[in-house]
């Protein structure tokens, strides 16, 4: 079983910056071949993909993040970071990172999420 943990959430003003990381407790053969994700869950709306590293370094972003997000990976460290600048208040809800590594091996995992809120 793969557990991922959240960190570096919080409270920032508009314009502003965090850096997400997502630490998996799991072999590296298992998170080297994993893709690696943010989702973003707010109050009263969908989870919606925020942005996704693949196993080979491609990456994806939702519209509204493009140029102010930008997701990265370390896999000597089993873990994901997921840096934002240019914060605004509809990037506001719990981030949570999720592992997979299909279709490689038939592993999932989700971790509990980290708050970030976004308010003058």
């Amino acid at each position: 079983q793969v557990r991922l943990v959240e960190s570096g959430g919080g409270l920032v003003h508009p314009g502003g910056s965090l850096k997400l990381s997502c630490a998996a407790s799991t072999s590296g053969s298992i998170f080297s071949v994993s893709a690696m994700s943010w989702y973003r869950q707010a109050p009263e709306r969908q989870r919606e993909l925020v942005a996704k590293i693949t196993s080979a370094y491609t990456e994806y972003y939702k519209d509204s993040v493009k140029g102010r997000f930008a997701i990265s990976r370390d896999n000597s460290k089993n873990t994901a970071y997921l840096q934002m600048n240019g914060l605004e208040p509809e990037d506001t809800g719990v981030y949570l990172c999720n592992l997979d590594a299909s279709p490689f091996r038939d592993v999932e995992s989700w971790g509990q999420g980290t708050q970030v809120t976004v308010s003058s």
